[in-house]
């Protein structure tokens, strides 16, 4: 008997949500929040800063890379308006995390698997904050000899590629290969929302019908098969959950400029690139 396939939504950028990414002359910066990006070990910072810039680029009030003290200069250099907050060691992440007050977490860009990055993971998901959970964090929680506590906010957004959704889900992808129906357990699994890349990236939570945002009718968005483009991807996400967009939202808008941001660039696109192209879908 033939299976049907699951129900799902294709996400449009309605005037409503072109609206919603602006801004008021009457807030302030603290007003679009604080989004907190941890960085891996020192020297693998790139890609924290790249997640940085997207979020910065996206409307977040304030941007910050959190990072080991030993990896001051490295970010310093780079950044200007996004803060450097450096904390003292694994075991006072989370006294530095609370002093921060972030509204928004990106974690997983180059975190690395080791026990230090596994400490910061653990910490992070401990605060129940909107959370991107993105690349080595995914691969964190997939595995189970790791005793980490469980994603405690549902406006959290996972965003794997099949790599890592297949990690994270193996015995589903023993069942079926429908995209949506993978990234539905997935949803069902984390208790979050899963943003699974592609062409065609679905968006699926626990307690919503899927959305398909589609870059079939763009021209340009094979470009963004270039290192670091997910990064900005869980910037973007990160920064619009730390101005207070849900989820499921958060994920889908992310994902369609993303999108954009490559068509509009074109041939030679470099993840560098993706933020700056911001400000023109904007106009």
């Amino acid at each position: 008997m033939a299976t049907s396939k699951p129900i799902t939504k294709i996400f449009e950028m309605t005037d409503d949500r072109w609206r919603a990414l602006t801004k008021s002359g009457e807030a302030h910066k603290h007003r679009y929040g604080h989004a907190a990006v941890v960085s891996g070990p020192v020297g693998q910072g790139g890609a924290a800063r790249l997640a940085a810039r997207g979020a910065l680029r996206i409307g977040a009030g304030l941007v910050s890379v959190i990072c080991s003290q030993d990896a001051i200069a490295e970010h310093a250099a780079q950044l200007n308006a996004i803060m450097v907050k450096p904390y003292p060691s694994v075991d006072y992440f989370g006294d530095h995390l609370t002093s921060m007050n972030p509204q928004a977490i990106c974690i997983g860009p180059n975190l690395g698997l080791g026990a230090s990055s596994q400490g910061l993971l653990s910490t992070v998901l401990s605060f129940g904050l909107p959370t991107c959970l993105d690349a080595d964090a995914i691969t964190l929680i997939s595995d189970a000899s790791i005793d980490l506590p469980a994603i405690a906010n549902s406006q959290s957004v996972l965003t794997p590629h099949e790599g890592e959704l297949r990690r994270f889900i193996p015995e589903v992808f023993a069942t079926t290969s429908c995209r949506v129906s993978l990234a539905q357990a997935a949803a069902a699994k984390a208790g979050c929302v899963v943003l699974f890349k592609g062409p065609e990236t679905v968006i699926a939570a626990p307690d919503q019908t899927p959305a398909i945002v589609s870059s079939r009718s763009l021209q340009n968005t094979s470009w963004l098969a270039t290192a670091g483009s997910g990064d900005v991807l869980a910037g973007f996400i990160t920064g619009l959950l730390a101005r207070g967009f849900r989820g499921f939202e958060a994920a889908a808008v992310a994902a369609d400029l993303h999108f954009r941001c490559a068509d509009a660039f074109g041939s030679g696109l470099i993840a560098e690139d993706i933020p700056e192209m911001l400000p023109k879908l904007f106009i």
